[in-house]
C-alpha cells in the first residue's frame, strides 16, 4: 500500500537533520513530533488492515489477487461520496449523492461496496481453477479501472479527484489536529484489532484449514468433496469486504481521493509486506505491513535531497526490490512462518501411548461384510457422509483371523442416499473421450463388483488413469454413462461426485504440503461443523466436540499405518511411500463408497508395498468397493479379485490374472516379458 507512505507528507514536513530541529527548540519540536507518531500508528493500522485482508486470500486461500488495491480505491471512493454533502467543494457535484451519512456507515458502505465487486470480478476469473488464468484476469481489471477512473470525469472527477471531505469527530468533538489524529489513531487500532480477531477466527477454525489445503492442492480438494470455486470466492469477497475497509480508514483520515494515488503497482508492495512477514501468519502479515510500508517507504523521505525530485520515488522501489529478492533467496517462508499445528497434543496422552484402546464413541464391531453374512441386515440408515456414521472403527481382532494388531479398524460404508446401506455399485457405459483428435478412452464399459477390489492394468498411454479421471468427475467426458448406485453422474464436477462417494487417489502423491499429516486427514473429514463459514465464525466452540471425535478417528488411522510418529510432521517431509499412505488414510477419512486407486504401489519400496497390500485386502473384506489402476503385476494379483486390461482406450479383456495370462491378446498387447 505504497499510496498510504505516499499520503504520509506531513513527515517531510518536519526538518531532516539533528541542527534544524534543534534550531527549531523544543516548544515547536514537540507538537510536531507528536503529531507524526499519531500519522504513523494511524498508517500502520491500515496497512496492517489491507495486509490482513490480502493475506487472508493469498496466503491462507491461494488467490493471487493482483487487482488488491482496487478494492481498497474503491472502498476509499465509496466512503468519499457517501461522507460528502451536497454543497461540496470538490467541484463534482454532479455525482455527489449529498448524504452525508454519519460514521460509521460510511465505512460500512465501503466493506459492501468492496464485497460487492469482489463478488462481480471473482464469479469470472475465480471460474476456471487456473492460478495463472485468475492472476492475469484480475491484473488486466485492475489497469483497465486504473485507467478509466483518471480519465472518468462524471463519476471521478478525473484526475482532480474529490478533495474537502470531512472528517469524522471534528466539528462534534471540537478537538485540536493532534488531538483529532490520536483519537483517530484509537479508532483505527479498534477496528484493526476488530479485523484481527475475525482473520484469526477464520484461519484457525476447520474451514481456514480448508482454504490452506485448497492453496496447497485444490484438484485434491475438490477430489474430496469440495467445491474449490465457492470457497475461493467466499474467501475473495472478505478480503475485498477487509480491503475496501483501509481505503476508507485512508480518506476518512486524510480527507481527499486522489485516482492516481491507486496505482496497479501498490498491490505489489502488499504482496511484498506478507512475504516478507510470512504467508499465512496472521502476525506476520502486521510484521511485514510495520517493515515495509512503514519503515523501508520511510526511510528514503530522511535521505537529503538529492538528483531528480523522483529519486525518492526511486529509491523507495529499489529498497523494496532488494528486500523482496534477499527473502526469495535466504527465508522464501518469511521472518514469521505459518504456525504450524501440533494437533496430536488434543489426542489423550493414554490414546497417544496406546494405539490399540478403544474410545468410548468408537466400540469394536464386526465388519460390514461379516454383519452382513451374520445378521442379513445392514449398519443403520443414515447419511452416510454425516458426522454421525463414521467410515473406521477400531477394532481389536485383525480381519481375516489375524492376532489383535495396535489400533486395527475396519471400514464401515456409509448408507447410500435414501437410508440403504451396502456396498456400492458402479457401472461406466460407453465412456468416451480424445485430446485433441487422440483418442484416450474410447467406448469404455465395465461394472465394478461391490465390495470387491477390480484391477485396471494396461500398457502406458491405454487410458487408465484418463478413465478414473472420467468417472470421479475430474474431466469431463465427451459420451458415455458412469452410473453410481442408479444415479448418472457423467459430467458432474468433481466435488459433486465426491458427495456420492466416489473418492480417488492420484498417479502421483496429491498430499497438503505446507498441512501436517493430521490435518491432511481431517481435511477429507465432511460434516465439520466450522467446515464452513457461518461455522467458522461461531467459533471453535461449536466445532470442538465434533473435532476431537474426528482426531480419534485419524489417530486410529494413523496407528494402523503405523505414522503415528510423523502425526505433526509437514506432510510434504514425508518419503514418497509415506506420502501414499497418507493419500490413502486421506481418502479413508472422506468416507468412500468407492475408492479409486491410481497407482497406489508407484514409487513404494518393497517393504511399504506389502503393507499397502495388507491394507487394501483389509478395506476389502470389510466390503469396499475399489479400482486399482496399477503397473506392479505382483500386487494385482494379490488384492484384485478381478482385473480388467485396456489397451488404445478399449476394454481387452477381463477376469483373474491367471486367466489373463493365458489369453494370447493380452500377453501380446501388455504381458509380453
Amino acid at each position: 500500500m505504497a499510496s498510504v507512505p505516499a499520503g504520509c507528507r506531513c513527515a517531510r514536513e518536519l526538518p531532516r537533520d539533528r541542527a534544524a530541529l534543534e534550531a527549531q527548540g523544543n516548544q515547536s519540536m514537540s507538537p510536531a513530533l507528536v503529531s507524526y507518531a499519531a500519522t504513523l500508528v494511524v498508517y500502520l493500522g491500515i496497512n496492517s488492515i489491507g495486509c490482513w485482508g490480502l493475506n487472508l486470500q493469498f496466503g491462507v486461500g491461494g488467490v493471487m489477487n493482483f487487482a488488491f488495491i482496487l478494492f481498497q480505491a474503491m472502498g476509499a471512493y465509496i466512503t468519499a461520496v457517501l461522507t460528502l454533502p451536497r454543497a461540496t467543494t470538490a467541484s463534482a457535484e454532479t455525482y455527489i449523492l449529498g448524504w452525508h451519512l454519519p460514521w460509521p456507515l460510511p465505512l460500512l458502505g465501503a466493506a459492501v461496496a468492496g464485497a460487492v465487486l469482489a463478488l462481480a470480478i471473482g464469479a469470472f476469473a475465480l471460474r476456471p481453477q487456473r492460478r495463472d488464468f485468475q492472476a492475469t484476469v484480475m491484473l488486466v481489471v485492475s489497469i483497465i479501472a486504473a485507467t478509466l477512473v483518471v480519465t472518468e470525469q462524471g463519476w471521478f472527477n478525473g484526475a482532480q479527484g474529490l478533495f474537502g471531505i470531512p472528517q469524522p469527530f471534528v466539528a462534534s468533538l471540537n478537538l485540536t489536529i493532534s488531538g483529532y489524529q490520536w483519537a483517530f489513531a484509537g479508532i483505527t487500532a479498534l477496528i484493526a484489532l476488530l479485523v484481527l480477531f475475525f482473520s484469526d477466527r477464520l484461519t484457525g477454525s476447520p474451514w481456514g484449514r480448508r482454504l490452506r489445503a485448497m492453496r496447497e492442492n485444490s484438484e485434491a480438494v475438490e477430489s474430496l468433496g469440495t467445491s474449490v470455486r465457492a470457497e475461493s470466492l467466499k474467501v475473495y469477497v472478505i478480503g475485498g469486504a477487509i480491503a475496501a475497509v483501509s481505503g476508507g480508514l485512508l480518506v476518512e483520515f486524510i480527507g481527499a481521493w486522489s485516482p492516481a494515488a491507486w496505482g496497479t503497482g501498490e498491490t505489489f508492495i502488499i504482496f511484498v509486506a506478507i512475504i516478507v512477514g510470512g504467508l499465512g501468519n496472521t502476525f506476520g502479515a502486521f510484521f511485514g505491513a510495520f517493515l515495509v510500508l512503514g519503515v523501508f517507504l520511510e526511510l528514503p523521505t530522511y535521505l537529503p535531497q538529492i538528483g531528480s525530485a523522483n529519486t525518492e520515488e526511486s529509491l523507495q522501489s529499489a529498497a523494496i526490490g532488494v528486500l523482496i529478492l534477499v527473502f526469495l533467496w535466504w527465508r522464501p517462508q518469511g521472518i514469521f512462518p505459518e504456525r504450524r499445528r501440533q494437533l496430536s497434543r488434543l489426542v489423550p496422552s493414554a490414546r497417544r501411548e496406546s494405539g490399540d484402546r478403544v474410545s468410548p464413541s468408537r466400540q469394536p464391531g464386526p465388519s460390514a461384510g461379516e454383519a452382513g453374512r451374520a445378521e442379513g441386515v445392514s449398519r443403520p440408515a443414515g447419511d452416510g457422509r454425516g458426522p454421525g456414521a463414521p467410515g473406521v472403527v477400531p477394532r481389536e481382532s485383525g480381519a481375516g483371523g489375524r492376532p489383535p494388531g495396535p489400533a486395527q479398524f475396519h471400514w464401515r460404508p456409509p448408507a447410500r442416499p435414501g437410508g440403504a446401506g451396502g456396498a456400492a455399485t458402479l457401472s461406466v457405459r460407453d465412456l468416451s473421450r480424445d485430446f485433441g483428435g487422440v483418442q484416450a478412452v474410447d467406448g469404455l464399459s465395465f461394472d465394478l463388483a461391490p465390495g470387491q477390489v477390480t484391477g485396471l492394468i494396461g500398457p502406458n498411454g491405454a487410458g487408465k488413469s484418463t478413465a478414473l479421471k472420467l468417472i470421479a468427475g475430474a474431466v469431463r467426458p465427451a459420451a458415455g454413462r458412469v452410473v453410481v448406485d442408479g444415479v448418472d453422474v457423467a459430467g458432474w464436477p468433481a466435488h459433486k461426485v465426491a458427495r456420492l462417494g466416489v473418492i480417488r487417489t492420484f498417479q502421483h502423491t496429491s498430499e497438503f504440503a505446507r498441512l501436517t499429516v493430521l490435518e491432511n486427514l481431517l481435511t477429507a473429514a465432511p460434516g465439520q461443523p466450522g467446515d464452513s463459514l457461518g461455522g467458522a465464525l461461531l467459533g471453535r466452540r461449536h466445532s470442538r466436540s465434533r473435532e476431537r471425535e474426528l482426531l480419534d478417528e485419524a489417530w486410529s488411522l494413523l496407528a494402523d499405518f503405523q505414522l503415528t510418529a510423523a502425526a505433526d510432521s509437514y506432510a510434504g517431509k514425508l518419503s514418497g511411500g509415506q506420502r501414499r499412505l497418507v493419500e490413502i488414510m486421506r481418502a479413508l477419512m472422506a468416507r468412500p463408497r468407492v475408492l479409486l486407486l491410481d497407482e497406489p504401489m508407484a514409487g513404494v519400496n518393497p517393504t511399504l508395498r506389502l503393507t499397502i497390500e495388507e491394507h487394501l485386502q483389509r478395506l476389502r473384506d470389510d466390503g469396499l468397493t475399489m479400482l486399482m489402476v496399477e503397473h506392479e503385476l505382483g500386487s494385482v494379483e494379490r488384492v484384485c479379485d478381478s482385473v480388467i486390461v485396456m489397451a488404445q482406450g478399449k476394454v481387452l479383456a477381463t477376469g483373474t490374472m491367471a486367466e489373463l495370462r493365458q489369453n494370447q491378446e493380452v500377453v501380446s498387447a501388455y504381458l509380453v516379458g
